[in-house]
């Protein structure tokens, strides 16, 4: 296990849900090492951004978030909107609600996110974590859309 892990490890719960209250946390405080003590320690660990790049691994992951914590930490909130959970793993389907100021005032923007987590020999951690933008629509919490003709 690297360094950066070792004090932080303890604070990430035993539980998917623990270990999403967790980062959301580290992501609203700008703690980089409590932030990548949620992710698994494995090379093929994933992140998306809200259009940005697929990021693949530990290093890429930590400068994203080195980088997005230089700007200043996002006033987000989270919603856990649904959840498929095995023994092994869980699949979370979330609303972020981030707070910005824009020119006209300010207004809370939607993101749609899904966070993967896999029981590791270190307990749940987030295996990947996948966020695009949303719209108003997408932030009501009924889970069975109309189907769409789209595929994709």
């Amino acid at each position: 296990m690297r360094s950066d892990r070792m004090s932080s490890t303890a604070a990430v719960g035993g539980r998917p849900d623990d270990v999403e209250a967790e980062f959301y946390e580290a992501l609203r405080v700008g703690d980089l090492a409590r932030m990548m003590a949620c992710w698994a320690d494995e090379d093929d660990i994933v992140c998306v951004h809200p259009g940005g790049p697929r990021l693949v691994g530990t290093g890429q992951i930590r400068a994203s978030f080195e980088a997005l914590f230089e700007r200043g930490t996002p006033p987000i909130r989270h919603e856990t909107l649904h959840r498929v959970e095995t023994l092994v793993s869980s699949v979370h389907s979330v609303l972020e609600k981030v707070a910005l100021t824009l020119p006209d005032g300010a207004v809370e923007a939607a993101v749609i996110a899904t966070n993967v987590f896999h029981k590791t020999a270190q307990g749940w951690r987030m295996v990947a974590h996948h966020a695009s933008p949303g719209t108003v629509a997408e932030t009501t919490t009924d889970p069975r859309p109309e189907v769409s003709p789209t595929l994709h």
